[in-house]
């Protein structure tokens, strides 16, 4: 091809509410772009993600080879992703060789690989139609250029290019003949050359625009399965002349990502997200997605694009936008909801694979901003609602209903705990759990599977109530954690538990409350229980900083307690937990590494607010590890 960019000084010809690319590349069209995106770079807010994962910046499809007169080189292409703000570049080599198994071809061998100077390089080929990121363990595989595929078939493939910079090159080819002539007369190419160095981006970006081929055949593919969608740069750093660079790396790399949400920046981790579905696309050179954040929600956790989403109760689906744009809700690949701003939430009421469209308005027109992955929304089985049994086990009793404080006759079901007790043991290990419910919800008589569970590992659990808000404000909640443990700390030994070895547990609100119980010394001071009487604690999902609920407040945070005496902790969350959480978590186990306290910070995957507490394993393992090693 001659040339892939719209790059001409095009004719006087205005359309009402739609511009050719063409008429984009007139300077007052140019300069009016150019100035909503500085607005929109100055007035842009960011949303923190508080989830899980980081959003990394990626670009797909990228050539480079060390010989300049064909491509550009990788050390052009290193310093490009490095102007423009790149975190990953997969690289897909021209030629590749054919691969040992004869299933596809291979990277060059000298294609560079790994993080370097932070920016981590994935090896890849562009096979037949397919983009192939081969591994030792399984490879990555995406249809590409799909206008060329009549009928492609999913099978052995992970997903799509949702867009590709060159097919879109190729429908506004109407600017090839203006090239030519540009090429031809000095003055024309002046002004080109002008307009390109002044306009980088919004020369590169005039032919810009969605491809509705290519969304309809993802779309037949995410109603039946899930399929990764991604963007094609299809960077080459090849189209110069006269000294001119018009698709310099830095430019191609700012028009478009493939936004990555990943855990971290390592290869596994980012061709686990890229399988999953954890991503999104963005037309990154009209204005900066940093802070763009969809998630769906419900009373089991918050899941992340690309997820199985278990219809339970009420479940939302929330976008939040940078800056305000026009948004697009379909399922299946039909609209269900179209609104304007920077939040939309939507209620879906079918399963189906529901994803996001953003626009932005800019000259008079909408541009194609963002494309979500779906997200999968389907009805959970009877198998997967049912909660667990309230049998216990050969050789565990419970003991139920025991008194632990006095107060108000209204409170006196919650005054009480229960005891599991493991049959001939004495001098046993002790677990005190706490139950979460955010502080309005929860009974002790709900966990009985809980205490089953370790009394028949050898361990005493004492499982209490507490009074609930808001009829009970804070800080009767911990109040009552305190007099629980002080109950145990004095009684536990004639239940056949070790005063000296107990461990407090919570989850969620518990998990607070056992942080708070452990760390701030004034509630064990109410019952003249020294600071070291809780050896071990377990938080499952907790809650640390409270600073922003106005029923708590800073003084109720377990983080302000933080200090180097406290007693080792167990910090857990897992992948599907409440918005928020993950990032308590590992900032309650920063502070805690800060302050020279043993912490273990553990990551549970597949697992979601709730089921993390149901589900036997593998919560229970990483607690009796923790346990009996600490104890």
């Amino acid at each position: 091809m001659l040339f892939r960019l719209a790059l001409l000084a095009a004719p006087a010809i205005f359309a009402a509410d739609h511009l050719t690319s063409l008429q984009r590349l007139q300077p007052a069209h140019l300069e009016a772009v150019h100035q909503q995106r500085l607005r929109w770079m100055r007035d842009r807010v960011n949303v923190p993600l508080n989830g899980i994962y980081r959003d990394y910046r990626a670009v797909i499809y990228i050539h480079a080879e060390d010989a300049p007169h064909t491509l550009g080189t990788r050390e052009q292409a290193l310093a490009g992703a490095k102007q423009a703000g790149v975190d990953i570049v997969l690289w897909t080599d021209h030629n590749p060789i054919p691969s040992r198994d004869r299933k596809g071809a291979d990277p060059k061998p000298d294609t560079w690989s790994g993080l370097r100077d932070g920016i981590l390089f994935i090896p890849g080929s562009e096979d037949d139609h397919a983009l192939r990121f081969p591994s030792a363990s399984s490879d990555l595989k995406f249809w590409s250029h799909l206008e060329e595929i009549p009928d492609p078939r999913p099978d052995g493939f992970d997903g799509t290019e949702i867009y590709n910079r060159h097919a879109d090159a190729e429908v506004h080819k109407e600017v090839y003949g203006y090239v030519r002539a540009a090429m031809a007369k000095p003055r024309d190419w002046r002004k080109l050359a002008e307009n390109q160095r002044q306009y980088p981006d919004e020369v590169f970006a005039a032919g810009t625009d969605s491809l509705p081929e290519y969304l309809a055949k993802w779309d037949a593919v995410t109603a039946q399965r899930p399929f990764t969608g991604i963007g094609a740069n299809d960077a080459h750093r090849n189209q110069v002349f006269q000294g001119v660079v018009f698709d310099p790396y830095e430019v191609a790399f700012r028009n478009l990502s493939t936004h990555i949400l990943a855990r971290d920046l390592t290869e596994p981790g980012v061709r686990q997200s890229l399988r999953e579905g954890h991503a999104y696309v963005a037309h990154d050179w009209l204005c900066d997605p940093a802070g763009f954040l969809m998630v769906a929600e419900n009373n089991l956790g918050v899941f992340d694009m690309g997820d199985r989403v278990p219809m339970s109760g009420k479940t939302n689906l929330e976008a939040h936008l940078p800056v305000p744009a026009t948004i697009r809700i379909l399922r299946d690949g039909k609209v269900v909801s179209e609104s304007s701003g920077v939040k939309a939430v939507f209620v879906p009421r079918e399963p189906g694979a529901y994803r996001l469209e953003a626009r932005l308005t800019v000259d008079g027109e909408d541009r194609p901003w963002i494309y979500t992955n779906p997200f999968y929304f389907y009805q959970p089985s009877p198998e997967e609602r049912r909660l667990p049994g309230a049998a216990l086990s050969p050789g565990v009793t419970v003991a139920r209903n025991i008194p632990y404080a006095e107060g108000k006759p209204m409170d006196a079901a919650k005054h009480q705990l229960d005891v599991y007790l493991p049959a001939g043991k004495t001098n046993a290990p002790v677990l005190m759990f706490l139950h979460g419910g955010g502080w309005r919800e929860g009974d002790r008589s709900n966990y009985t599977f809980l205490g089953n569970r370790f009394a028949k590992e050898g361990y005493v659990v004492v499982i209490p109530s507490y009074r609930l808000m808001p009829a009970n404000p804070h800080p009767a909640q911990i109040e009552d954690a305190a007099a629980a443990f002080a109950w145990t700390h004095q009684y536990i030994s004639k239940y056949g538990g070790d005063p000296k070895r107990i461990v407090v547990a919570g989850h969620s609100a518990g998990g607070h409350l056992a942080s708070l119980l452990a760390l701030d010394p004034q509630w064990l001071k109410q019952f003249q229980l020294p600071a070291d009487a809780i050896r071990a604690v377990v938080s499952i999902s907790g809650v640390y900083d409270l600073s922003s609920l106005p029923a708590f407040g800073a003084a109720a945070s377990p983080l302000k307690y933080v200090r180097r005496d406290a007693p080792p902790f167990l910090i857990l969350y897992c992948q599907w937990d409440y918005f928020g959480l993950p990032a308590q978590a590992r900032r309650m186990d920063a502070e805690l590494r800060k302050a020279f306290v043993k912490s273990t910070l553990v990551y549970l995957p597949r697992e979601n607010h709730i089921s993390e507490i149901i589900d036997e394993n593998p919560v229970t393992s990483e607690i009796l590890k923790f346990m009996s090693s600490t104890i």
